[in-house]
């Protein structure tokens, strides 16, 4: 079977709207998916980390899946988080995403009860043999316990057809580097922060939280990137670096958030145990907005 990569360049990890009464805001979901897709963005993950997933009921969870696909009317892939702790749940999640038209499925490692890299292989696999949807793996142990070894990695990519990726969000680009000797196995930066870096080890972009605020940026520096124009793409990366950071001075979806907000996009607050950000950390995140010009 022939390995295709879902998507190339900016995959925007979308924030959930929310309205004031905290029910999800889903013409303002609607409304989102069309400026990624006139702002050039390459692919929507819905219902992942940025997504809120975790405080999202099942029928919130599979109806917004079902407005991100039937919006984005395949403009873009649209890419559903579908990851479990409980193998069980995340085969009913994924089997949902295919009904409702997801063009693959983010999958994130087990977390709390956490397992071996034996046991992510025997998840995984499990998982893969319940659906043909393509997979991405997503790696980021400071939410899960877990962090996907680059040698049970290249063995998913190696031994599971519908594995196409992983997203790598745990800050070692030792382990980019040692996977990208052992395999071909497509992957996507998950911190804004490593783009740059990751492409240039043979990366195929990024899913993305600075993507909800900037996404014609980000898809530019992609593209610099996968065109080999690495002095555009690092420049890209340094000019815009205080701002990828600023979003991830709380937990994130806290602040980008509160920096949509502040832009007018109006995506309402995080559902608790999430919390509004500290005064100071605001207005801090702010100033970097000011900055840009993409404030008053």
């Amino acid at each position: 079977m022939e390995k295709k990569p879902i998507f190339t360049g900016s995959g925007v990890a979308l924030v959930t709207p929310m309205l004031p009464d905290g029910s999800i805001h889903f013409s303002r979901l609607e409304e989102l998916v069309d400026w990624h897709v006139a702002q050039g963005s390459d692919a929507l993950i819905i219902c992942g980390t940025t997504g809120e997933a975790p405080t999202l009921k099942m029928e919130e969870h599979l109806e917004a899946i079902r407005v991100a696909v039937c919006r984005a009317a395949g403009r873009i892939p649209v890419i559903a988080g579908t990851g479990s702790n409980d193998t069980d749940h995340c085969i009913n999640s994924c089997r949902e995403a295919k009904r409702l038209g997801a063009d693959g499925l983010l999958l994130v490692t087990p977390y709390y009860n956490k397992t071996s890299q034996r046991g992510l292989i025997a998840h995984y696999t499990t998982v893969a043999a319940a659906t043909d949807l393509p997979l991405i793996l997503y790696n980021v142990p400071s939410r899960t316990g877990v962090d996907i070894k680059p040698e049970t990695a290249a063995t998913l990519y190696r031994d599971v057809d519908t594995v196409v990726g992983l997203k790598q969000a745990n800050g070692d680009l030792s382990s980019v580097a040692k996977l990208a000797a052992l395999c071909d196995i497509p992957v996507y930066s998950g911190n804004d922060d490593q783009i740059v870096p990751i492409m240039s080890l043979g990366g195929l972009g990024v899913i993305t939280v600075l993507g909800n605020v900037v996404p014609a940026l980000v898809h530019d520096l992609c593209a610099a990137g996968l065109a080999g124009d690495f002095a555009t793409a690092r420049r890209l990366q340094l000019d815009w670096l205080d701002l990828a950071n600023g979003l991830f001075t709380d937990v994130n979806p806290v602040p980008v958030k509160a920096a949509m907000n502040a832009m007018g996009m109006a995506v309402g607050e995080c559902r608790l145990p999430l919390y509004p950000m500290e005064e100071q950390a605001l207005e801090a995140l702010k100033a970097v907005l000011r900055r840009h010009q993409l404030i008053q």
